[in-house]
This record gives structure tokens, sequence and C-alpha cells, in this order.
């Protein structure tokens, strides 16, 4: 059996799309990143955009390789169905790379049992997969800036194995979105400023894995989610029908148990997620913006415990949580942590939530002043 047949093997047995293409640049990516970079779109991310040159170049960081066998393959399993109110996205809902790793340790053990040299590489800012895997002939480029595949749509996962043998290049996907722009409408904070262009600062997906205070105007819009966003995705009809063969899932991790959890519980429960330093602080101030979207004044007590908290990062957005709440309990509390909070990015966060939860009235006069200025940390 020759190479190109036993890949064929491979992809029918794994329900995977292969494809394989060269070491040549890709030159208008390169420009493209560049560009993102430059107008700031990348919102600071790092990945491709730190290294542009390198990931637009494989034949810098392979130069004794001659071809790249591109793999996709598609994540979903049961709990993926629809369902309102998930608060993880579904490719970071459990290790669902191990599928991936599979497909790509099969394709380097062919390759390597025929004499050939193989690197396997995926989520490396090497390579720019998402070019390779259209070059490679097995996805298209979508509006949302995510590759589809027929069958799966956007809901697959890519990598590739770098390889010396020399392999016949694969005729590139003649497919396009055409007039469709669903994913365009679909996204709640309007990340994606035009078809094929996403403004990372808006992403939620971006914001949720990024340091800091999450800006106060992008909160509502991230609901109930703790980690990722699936909205653009779910809403791509060519990946309607391998969502609508999986059942919804019955439990979602909950705000709730991620803010009650200790650091040790919580790492386990995010293992595979992409934490900042892995500090699990960044979980928790998602967890708190999350129940503010989703709670009740039944939520409040929990909430309150994180007012005091030594790391302002969380009692700031703990406030936000209690002002978004809001009712005159809420208020109460918030009131009264101003009485002690000497923070003072807490304090205004105390203030803006007291005027959210009642008319400032009720409050004003028992409102201690602002400090003029102090340190934060954050």
């Amino acid at each position: 059996m020759d190479l190109v047949t036993a890949l064929r093997a491979i992809e029918k047995r794994t329900s995977s799309t292969i494809g394989i293409t060269d070491l040549q640049p890709f030159p208008e990516v390169e420009a493209t990143i560049r560009g993102r970079v430059s107008d700031g779109l990348h919102g600071g991310l790092s990945f491709t955009y730190a290294h542009p040159e390198k990931a637009s170049r494989p034949a810098g960081s392979f130069p004794w390789a001659s071809s790249i066998v591109v793999v996709a393959v598609p994540y979903l399993g049961e709990g993926d169905g629809v369902r309102h109110g998930r608060t993880v996205a579904r490719f970071a809902d459990g290790d669902r790379y191990e599928g991936l790793r599979v497909v790509l340790g099969e394709v380097a053990d062919l390759l390597e049992a025929d004499g050939s040299r193989t690197e396997i590489v995926y989520d490396d800012n090497r390579l720019v997969d998402r070019a390779l895997a259209v070059r490679a002939g097995i996805a298209w480029s979508g509006k949302s800036t995510m590759v589809l595949t027929p069958g799966a749509g956007p809901w697959i996962l890519l990598g590739s194995v770098v390889t010396d043998a020399s392999m016949e290049v694969s005729p590139p996907m003649r497919r396009t979105c055409g007039t469709c722009d669903a994913c365009l409408p679909a996204c709640p904070t309007g990340a994606i400023i035009a078809p094929g262009v996403l403004d990372a600062r808006l992403c939620i997906s971006a914001v949720l894995q990024r340091r800091g205070t999450i800006d106060p105007r992008l909160r509502k819009a991230i609901g109930g989610r703790i980690y990722g966003c699936d909205e653009c995705l779910t809403a791509c009809p060519p990946g309607e029908p391998a969502l609508r063969k999986r059942t919804p899932a019955t439990e979602m991790l909950s705000p709730s148990s991620v803010l009650v959890a200790d650091d040790q519980e919580l790492e386990e429960a995010v293992d595979h997620w992409y934490v900042p330093s892995r500090k699990m602080r960044f979980v928790r101030r998602n967890a708190l913006v999350a129940l503010g979207n989703t709670g009740d004044e039944a939520s409040l007590g929990l909430l309150a415990r994180y007012l005091g908290h030594e790391d302002s990062l969380l009692a700031e957005h703990a406030a936000w949580a209690i002002g978004n709440i809001g009712g005159t309990t809420g208020a109460a509390i918030c009131g009264a942590a101003l009485a002690t909070e000497k923070r003072q990015a807490v304090r205004e966060e105390l203030v803006s939530a007291v005027a959210a939860c009642a008319p400032p009235s009720v409050y004003a006069e028992a409102l201690p002043s602002p400090l003029e200025s102090e340190e934060t940390t954050r």
C-alpha cells in the first residue's frame, strides 16, 4: 500500500480530513498578521502574532523537511448538542485534543515506517495552521476567521506532521461561504468586524484568557461563560448537521462551583485550559462576571465573600457582579464594604455597584468619599 492510500485509510477510519502541502512561505498571511498587529486587532495575543515571519515561513523552522501532512479532526461528542447557557466552549470541555493526537500519531508512525523523519506540530507558533489547512485542500476560510471542512464545518482541530518525505501536494478545495454571513451578527460583542476580520480585543474567548481587568463594557455580553465562546460556530450552517447529531449536555461547570473550589481542585478541573501563568485568579475572575450575569439575590452571599478578598482583581469583579444583580440587599452589601475598603479601584467598582443597585439618594449620605489616589495591584 502506498503512502497516499494508507493516509486515505486513516482518514476514513478516524472521520478526519487529511491533505498534503509543501513548505512554501505564506507572504500574504504574514502581511495580514502584521496589519492586524499594527491596527491593534490582535488584542495582545501572542501565538503567531508574536513572530509572523516564523509562522509564515515553515522552511525556516523545518529546513530538513519536504512536505507537511495537514490533519483536521472533528471534536464534537455527546453532550455537545445545542444547549442555551453553556459556561465552557465545547473545545475546552474535556481534553478534545486527544483525538487529534491519536490521528497525528498514526500519520507519523506511517511515515516513519516508510523511513521518513517526522515532527508532530499543533497549536505551535511555527506554523499558520489555518492557512496550511486551506493550502492543503482540506478546508476553506470562513468569514468568522475559522476554517471549515465538509461535514464537520468549524467543529475541527488542526494539526500537522512535518516530514522529509517527498509527497504530491493536494489540490485546493473549491468552496467558500458564498453569501452566508450568519456568523457576523451571532457574535455577542461584534468582534467579527468584517468578513474574515476579527478584533480580538472584543472576542469573548480571547477576553476570558487575558490577564487583568475585564473591560466593563464587555461584561454583560459575556453572559454565563467562564471559558471560551461558541456563538459564531453554532451559527455556522455547515456545522449545524454535526451539532444536531449530538445530545445536549446535562451538566456544566457552574460559576458558583468555581468560586467555592480551592486552587488544587480548580487546577485539576481546568488543567487543559490556557490560564495565564496558571493563576486560578483569572478563572475566578471570569466566574464572578458569569455569576453576576446569571445569579440572583441568592448569589449575593457568595459574591460578598469576595468583596474583601486580598486580591483586588477579584474584589473589583465581585463588586460589579453584585451591582449587576442589583436590589437593595446588594446596595447595602456594597455600601457596608465601602466603609472599610481603601483600595481605589475596588472603591470605584463599589460606588458604581451601589448606583446600579438602588437610587443614589438612598445611600449617598452614608457613602465615604473616594480616596484621592492609591496604587492597586491587578
